[in-house]
């Protein structure tokens, strides 16, 4: 039989968070404002486009030839001392975190794949959100229902710029990627 888990009922910091989260036997969560948030179960379709995403964006990152690591779903990003949300692929460069880490303290770029649970989330709460972090360069919304990805990219000052795309490459400067968009698809 399977037993409700029991959310904590008092505002969380990432702090209290992480632990708590890595305590639970089973489940994935996000921490919105201090709110535990249960991620709903994913569908293959979604599975599958999440590798999509990791593998072409590790293929870009070793064509490049940079110090930048690519990583699947799991990753935490710390968006405040009461948000933390996790991406469903991300780069960052530099140093490697060590194995025991649970978070990526400097993303560069970050991808969500759309679902129809969390598109307005993706597209306005961690669309903002991400941006909040000085090294996030690029947001990509990958909707794969359109085959079209959502290119949010830092401007001058705090300027976005938005490109929609559905074909050629999705140019990542910085670090200097380049990801031809049916790669996200495949």
């Amino acid at each position: 039989m399977f037993e409700m888990q029991t959310l904590p009922s008092h505002q969380m910091t990432v702090d209290e968070f992480l632990p708590w989260a890595e305590a639970q036997e089973r489940g994935r969560y996000e921490l919105h404002d201090g709110q535990v948030i249960v991620m709903s179960p994913e569908r293959a379709g979604h599975w599958k486009a999440k590798g999509a995403v990791f593998l072409a964006l590790r293929d870009a990152v070793r064509t490049a030839g940079l110090n930048c690591h690519a990583v699947p779903d799991g990753a935490t990003v710390r968006i405040s001392q009461r948000t933390a949300f996790e991406p469903d692929a991300l780069v960052y460069c530099g140093e490697e975190v060590p194995d025991n880490s649970l978070e990526v303290p400097n993303p560069v770029i970050v991808v969500e794949v759309l679902s129809p649970g969390t598109q307005m989330t993706d597209m306005r709460d961690k669309l903002r959100g991400y941006f909040t972090i000085p090294s996030v360069h690029h947001y990509l919304i990958v909707d794969t229902e359109k085959q079209l990805v959502i290119h949010h990219a830092r401007g001058e000052g705090d300027a976005l710029q938005t490109r929609l795309l559905s074909t050629g490459d999705v140019r990542l400067e910085p670090p200097g990627l380049s990801v031809t968009v049916p790669s996200f698809f495949e």
